[in-house]
């Protein structure tokens, strides 16, 4: 379809431009080839085809944002914790964890090491931070296996109070606190913690696939290089951009029915049972931090999405790792577009958060908050069969 409107846009350049009426010809025939190629049958509407596969993003929204109301209590919109943080990256924890408060959860904790905390601790008040983390410079051979029961207890003593985790945010790649991360995401899963892995979470999890395989409460959220590994860890092949549906649908149903976000021009989503796909316009500034807001953002909304299927003592037709995805995908594109319009090629992350709690415009309205459910109508749906 993206081929048929940027002929549609070659026509009338050329229409315009071009002296010769056999030149016009010429390219009116190609135009009348394609539209039959792509309608089969010249039964092809573009608006209708659009519109068929586009869902609702205010009904996402309504139906799993809570509502502020003075008979709540600190923690029930959502109590959020990130696993990450080491001395050479402070930021990306940081990013994660006060976007998951800057969009509506109540409390957010960061598990990272001793070197990085006070770094942390500077950037806000507002973080409780846990220095527990350990890496392998500063310790013997002989006293890791005690620091590492000792890491996990410490966390374990939290873990059932979180609503979600979000695991490799700035973590880093020493050997010795990957295996700490894997301890406790392990303690994760038994304790039935939803999980939006990113960052070098991802690293750890495509290296060993067991700590996510099989559990539904997992959500990968790779970059492009991210999700080359592990397709190539997966099913020891090249990336398949014809089939890029297809080709994800199966990677999560492999994987035993985790939720992928794979991120890129148009975000896809998958649980293994269907494919919806996020395409509004972000920004075109790239600046790094963008993946932490959005995987704060996907734990908040996932924590959400599952009060809201308990509130209503249903099962809900919609993965709520789908619905948190989505949600996560928009706002942050929302947000990163209301960032740029101020701030322009000078935009950063932090500009970004700053415009996660403001009012973006919707394509078919007014302005209106997100907890109204105002931004638009711009996911995809594909139920791949």
């Amino acid at each position: 379809m993206k081929n048929v409107s940027r002929t549609f846009g070659l026509v009338s350049s050329s229409s315009s431009s071009s002296s010769s009426s056999s030149s016009f010809a010429a390219v009116l025939r190609r135009q009348q080839f394609l539209i039959r190629a792509f309608s089969i049958g010249n039964q092809f509407n573009f608006n209708t085809t659009i519109m068929k596969f586009e869902a609702d993003v205010d009904e996402v929204f309504q139906s799993i944002t809570p509502k502020l109301h003075s008979t709540k209590h600190k923690g029930q919109a959502g109590k959020i914790a990130v696993v990450g943080g080491c001395r050479e990256y402070t930021g990306a924890p940081y990013f994660a964890a006060i976007s998951a408060l800057r969009i509506g959860a109540d409390l957010s904790h960061v598990f990272c090491t001793q070197d990085a905390a006070p770094v942390i601790k500077s950037y806000s008040p507002e973080l409780i931070v846990h220095p527990i983390l350990q890496e392998s410079y500063n310790l013997r051979d002989e006293d890791r296996s005690h620091v590492l029961s000792k890491v996990v207890a410490e966390v374990d003593k939290w873990m059932e109070r979180f609503d979600c985790l979000v695991i490799g945010p700035g973590l880093g790649r020493d050997p010795y606190l990957l295996d700490c991360v894997s301890e406790i995401m392990k303690h994760g899963r038994q304790s039935n913690v939803p999980m939006v892995i990113d960052g070098d979470g991802l690293f750890l999890v495509t290296n060993c696939l067991d700590l996510v395989s099989g559990y539904p409460l997992a959500v990968l959220t790779p970059n492009v290089n991210e999700y080359k590994r592990l397709v190539q860890k997966v099913f020891d092949c090249d990336v398949d951009d014809q089939d890029a549906h297809g080709q994800l649908l199966s990677l999560a149903k492999k994987i035993g029915g985790v939720t992928i976000l794979q991120k890129g021009k148009s975000d896809l989503i998958s649980d293994g049972e269907l494919v919806k796909s996020v395409s509004s316009y972000g920004s075109p500034r790239r600046c790094g931090g963008q993946g932490d807001i959005l995987s704060g953002g996907v734990a908040v909304f996932l924590s959400w999405a599952r009060f809201a299927a308990q509130e209503k003592s249903s099962n809900s037709p919609v993965n709520p790792a789908i619905l948190g995805c989505i949600a996560g995908s928009v706002l942050l594109r929302k947000s990163a577009s209301r960032a740029f319009e101020i701030k322009k090629r000078s935009t950063l992350t932090s500009d970004i958060i700053e415009c996660l709690g403001q009012r973006p415009k919707t394509r078919n309205g007014p302005k209106s908050s997100v907890e109204s459910g105002g931004l638009g109508h711009c996911v995809s749906n594909r139920n791949v069969p």
